[in-house]
């Protein structure tokens, strides 16, 4: 089976609940579309967990961009003797912070220099796109869908922006064919239809439940479309 879930911001609890409720197999698959980090109350012990199993496979988020490009550039301004950050990287960490990143960086601040190597390494290989075909359907999964789409625009030519960040139009069906469809989180679901459950419309399925603002973390198994909410 595959599964497919997405901005967990941090609600380790919440996901290890939802690993119960599914019980993945060691064949079975679980997409994690982006924003891992931030807010939440567990980030770091979200990533150490996923980094070690082989069956779940994370796309990049608009925080997990942004945190780790801000992580990379602390470990290298960061060293003895430092006292003070230059101002743009202190203006770049302040906008973070108050972004929901205090807790990414607290914890990470907490483990060893090789650990911090490894999960900028881990986050850093995130992809923005994935592409699953099960039977007859084709399901296209970024963080936030394709911003911007374009009939014939290849997905090499979307930008980050539009991959990561951008928001959805859920009045418009981009693909011809109801046999593919664009997966995505960023948006929560109750900003789209009003209610924090996974939203089906014009080929787009819309899987951010708001598991961090006090609504749930949904997760669709893509076979046979079974909801499941913790």
């Amino acid at each position: 089976m595959t599964y497919v879930m997405s901005d967990l911001h941090g609600e380790y609890q919440k996901f290890l609940q939802m690993l119960e409720l599914i019980r993945p197999g060691d064949e079975d698959v679980i997409y994690i579309l982006g924003d891992i980090v931030d807010r939440g109350e567990e980030p770091i012990n979200l990533l150490l967990d996923i980094m070690n199993r082989k069956n779940v496979i994370p796309l990049m988020g608009n925080h997990d961009f942004l945190a780790c490009d801000i992580l990379k550039q602390l470990v290298k301004e960061i060293t003895p003797g430092t006292t003070a950050l230059a101002p743009k990287l202190m203006n770049q960490v302040l906008d973070w912070m108050d972004d929901g990143g205090i807790n990414t960086m607290l914890q990470f601040r907490e483990l060893q220099p090789c650990q911090r190597e490894k999960i900028l390494k881990f986050i850093s290989g995130f992809s923005f796109v994935e592409i699953v075909e099960i039977d007859e359907k084709c399901f296209i999964m970024s963080h936030a869908g394709l911003g911007n789409y374009q009939k014939g625009k290849k997905l090499k030519e979307y930008t980050v922006y539009e991959l990561i960040a951008a928001r959805p139009d859920v009045d418009k069906r981009c693909f011809d064919d109801e046999s593919v469809f664009i997966v995505c989180g960023h948006t929560p679901t109750r900003n789209l239809c009003g209610e924090n459950r996974i939203y089906q419309t014009n080929g787009n399925i819309f899987i951010d439940c708001g598991a961090v603002f006090g609504g749930k973390l949904g997760c669709l198994c893509l076979d046979t479309m079974e909801e499941f909410y913790v």
